[in-house]
């Protein structure tokens, strides 16, 4: 009996199965953009953990504060006695994170329960319970992330009654034909038949959709959003869980538009493998709860603030957000390229920012049709050949690329090569 074999025996027996796994391999080790499982494959990492690896597995500067901080303590409770991690990660947020006005942070653990939060701060600004979020979109499964989240199955099968007061409106995506003017029509409708915009506390978005398939926001959205949440006092969200960190070639995606929201809410990446999520946002807005209304034993703990505050300098230090530029365009080209390959299952729609790339396996080349479950046989192929790679998409249809942004020149090219081999026709 393999070692693996033996990992998924127990595993079947000790934990249930709603904890899902995208690979049969489990990790015994991993350095930067590899990963060496317990029989000793090797593989090529293009999921960063679901894009929480943009500075590599054990990047050496996160892994030296960890352990300088692991030597003077662990735990504190934020809420019980301060420590200096915590506010120096907070003031390099606030002088970093695009929002409005001079801002203020807060720290938890994980991204659900940032986005939690960020709700509970808006509502208590504005005094008004009712939520906006988009179709496709995914902001965690605790429950009232759950019913931001815009996908039914897996999420919420089986899982009601989900909160109320979240009104959804349809997320622009031109290869799917929904137009920015679809999506304000539809913001427009909930304001007039819903949740009148006095009763509206928020309305949340991801810059790029992850789960719903990589779909950039047009800029045009985040343009009229900023108008109707200015009109009608409504605080403006950006959720930059998984598109924080220099993933799209900027510090943070909201970077790359001309609009600025009220609060940021940040994970995955914040803490190079560590678990730490932030909201970070005006001041006077994050100011709104008072004392004890937000907080967790373990938010914001010491080793991950430490960890935060390495992953800032190591993007800064190596040009990590001119790097996701730069490997974005070169995997750009080789999509575009693979896409006109006839011996190769049909690829389109590629589209995102920066390193923040997905594609559609589609019904033939030079379609926009999607495949729906398209990436389930890709995704397994690209595994079987050594390329941990991760499906996206609100029917399954889209391939997403997360390769750490430290990965090297020619690792990215091996991995590509293997996509390649995995994108064959049978």
């Amino acid at each position: 009996m393999t070692k693996t074999s033996e990992l998924a025996a127990r595993r079947a027996s000790a934990i249930p199965r709603g904890v899902a796994t995208a690979t049969p391999f489990f990790i015994e080790r991993a350095e930067n953009s590899e990963i060496f499982d317990v029989d000793g494959r090797r593989m090529i990492d293009f999921t960063s953990g679901i894009a929480v690896l943009n500075t590599g597995h054990r990047h050496p500067a996160v892994v030296n504060a960890v352990e300088q901080q692991l030597n003077a303590y662990t735990h504190a409770a934020f809420q019980v006695m301060g420590y200096e991690p915590y506010i120096a990660l907070a003031e390099r947020l606030n002088s970093l994170v695009p929002v409005r006005g001079p801002a203020k942070s807060i720290f938890f653990t994980t991204g659900a329960e940032a986005v939690e939060n960020a709700v509970k701060i808006a509502r208590s600004h504005t005094g008004r319970p009712a939520v906006i979020a988009f179709g496709g979109a995914f902001h965690g499964r605790t429950l009232f992330a759950l019913a931001l989240t815009g996908k039914a199955i897996p999420y919420k099968h089986g899982i009601g009654p989900i909160p109320g007061d979240v009104y959804r409106a349809p997320f622009p995506v031109a290869h799917r034909g929904i137009t920015v003017a679809d999506a304000i029509d539809a913001l427009e409708s909930i304001f007039k038949n819903d949740a009148p915009p006095d009763r509206v506390a928020a309305i949340i978005l991801e810059p790029v959709q992850g789960e719903g398939g990589f779909n950039p926001a047009p800029p045009e959205l985040m343009t009229a959003l900023r108008q109707l949440c200015d009109k009608h006092g409504i605080v403006f969200i950006a959720d930059e869980i998984q598109t924080g960190f220099a993933r799209t070639g900027k510090l943070f995606a909201m970077q790359n538009y001309s609009e600025q929201p009220d609060l940021i809410v940040m994970a995955k990446s914040l803490a190079g493998g560590l678990p730490l999520s932030a909201v970070t946002g005006n001041a006077t807005i994050m100011d709104a709860p008072g004392p004890g209304a937000l907080g967790g034993t373990y938010g914001g703990p010491p080793l991950a603030c430490a960890a935060g505050l390495a992953v800032l300098d190591v993007i800064e230090k190596e040009n990590l957000c001119g790097r996701a530029i730069e490997l974005g365009t070169r995997v750009r080209a080789r999509l575009e390229a693979l896409s006109q390959m006839n011996d190769l299952v049909p690829i389109g729609n590629i589209r995102g920012p920066g390193s923040m790339l997905g594609f559609d396996i589609v019904t033939a080349h030079g379609a926009t049709t999607a495949v729906a479950e398209g990436a389930k046989k890709i995704t397994a192929r690209a595994h079987e050949r050594g390329l941990i790679l991760l499906g996206c998409g609100t029917q399954s249809e889209a391939i997403r690329l997360l390769y750490p942004l430290t990965i090297p020149d020619a690792i990215l090219e091996e991995g590509l090569t293997i996509l390649q081999a995995a994108l064959k026709k049978e």
